[in-house]
């Protein structure tokens, strides 16, 4: 008889935790109906009153995070994902790298680390051969000011902010001189919409291939994307650049007059003012013809070589920049690995980067009006960030 009870006790038990595997929504939000669980997890449950117990806290009010729902499979349903591969189709919810891993990312299937993140950009650094040197780039940040004054529209440095280049070395070099091909390609309003000759859109696949095909630098970003499994041919790495960077979308009155390039390295005007802007090589073009009036400066990097970090304010014929940040004497491969690392792996968030052992955060920014692909965010913004005072 004690056999038999403990027996019957032992089913009652088994049969109550299956019982309870199937009356939970965990890693089940948003999949149809399936009649081999005892309720459903998908909107559809809410007319039917089948639904779980736990849909509206996890399905519902979770529906943005990735509390219960780590390496979920993908589901079109679902606002945001949590799985390996959202972070190479940018749609990753926004705590995921806080709950789906230890240390900011998670290593291996397309989820990194901050960790390895600094490391890496430890690497592209160090790569950066490229880069100005001190006889090469000379500036005179002049007037710092306080982030409380950044909105003034003073003119506190009458001299300019570059006071010397060295164009003919560097813009001689093939990755300055793909920059300078496309920079000058983009109507500066919002509204106008930006038609690309044959010509136009060659420079921009030629700069996408000249700083990341043709660079050391380049190549270790694909390698490290590679066996991060985000990217599994540089064909494919190539082509996503070449989309997200420079696929338009519409910023005013349904023209199709951005993209994430033209807002961080060319800069543009919307709302009546400088939107984006964080290349210092358009800042020293611009200043040098007569277009740009730098003001003052509300930051400074700890940096004493190049690259250096900077927040400016300017005006550019007419249009006020309060915080134009930028990464100063960098090559162009530099900046634009930098922020295709930022976005690749850290899509909307803050991106803690290291460059000789400071730290250096890039703030990044979706644009989620409009999509290429298969549902892949273009880049929205990128700059970096103000350091807190």
């Amino acid at each position: 008889m004690k056999v038999i009870a403990v027996l019957a006790l032992w089913a009652t038990l088994f049969y109550q935790g299956y019982s309870n595997s199937l009356d939970t929504c965990q890693g089940r939000c948003g999949y149809g109906t399936d009649n081999s669980f005892s309720c459903q997890c998908n909107p559809s449950c809410e007319r039917y009153s089948d639904c779980c117990n736990d849909y509206v806290e996890i399905c519902k009010a979770g529906a943005t995070s990735c509390k219960g729902r780590c390496g979920e499979k993908y589901n079109s349903q679902n606002e945001c994902h949590c799985n390996s591969k959202c972070a190479q189709y940018n749609n990753c919810c926004s705590d995921f790298a806080d709950l789906c891993d230890s240390d900011g990312g998670g290593g291996g299937g397309g989820v990194i680390t901050d960790a390895e993140i600094k490391s890496l950009s430890e690497t592209l650094y160090a790569l950066d051969s490229n880069k100005a040197s001190a006889s090469q780039l000379v500036i005179d940040p002049q007037a710092l000011v306080p982030n409380s004054q950044t909105s003034s529209q003073s003119d506190l440095s009458p001299g300019l902010l570059f006071r010397y280049l060295d164009e003919e070395t560097l813009f001689s070099r093939p990755t300055y001189a793909a920059l300078l091909a496309v920079l000058d390609n983009y109507h500066r309003m919002t509204g106008q919409t930006e038609d690309f000759s044959p010509q136009q859109l060659a420079e921009q696949e030629a700069f996408v291939k000249e700083t990341m095909s043709n660079t050391e630098l380049g190549r270790e970003l694909f390698a490290f994307l590679y066996t991060k499994g985000i990217y599994g041919t540089e064909e494919e790495f190539i082509h996503d650049l070449k989309m997200m960077w420079f696929g338009l979308y519409s910023r005013n009155n349904k023209k199709m007059d951005s993209s994430g390039f033209e807002h961080i390295f060319a800069g543009e005007i919307k709302g009546g003012k400088v939107s984006g802007f964080h290349n210092w090589i358009q800042f020293y073009l611009l200043e040098k013809r007569g277009q740009l009036n730098y003001y003052s400066h509300s930051f400074n990097g700890p940096w004493t070589t190049y690259p250096d970090v900077m927040g400016m304010q300017f005006m550019w014929e007419g249009y006020f920049k309060q915080v134009g940040s930028a990464v100063i004497g960098c090559s162009p491969e530099f900046d634009f690995a930098l922020y295709s690392l930022c976005y690749i792996t850290r899509p909307g968030k803050q991106c803690r980067l290291s460059l000789g052992g400071k730290e250096l955060i890039i703030q990044t920014y979706t644009w989620d009006n409009s999509f290429y692909g298969d549902g892949k965010k273009f880049i929205g913004s990128a700059f970096p960030a103000t350091p807190r005072s």
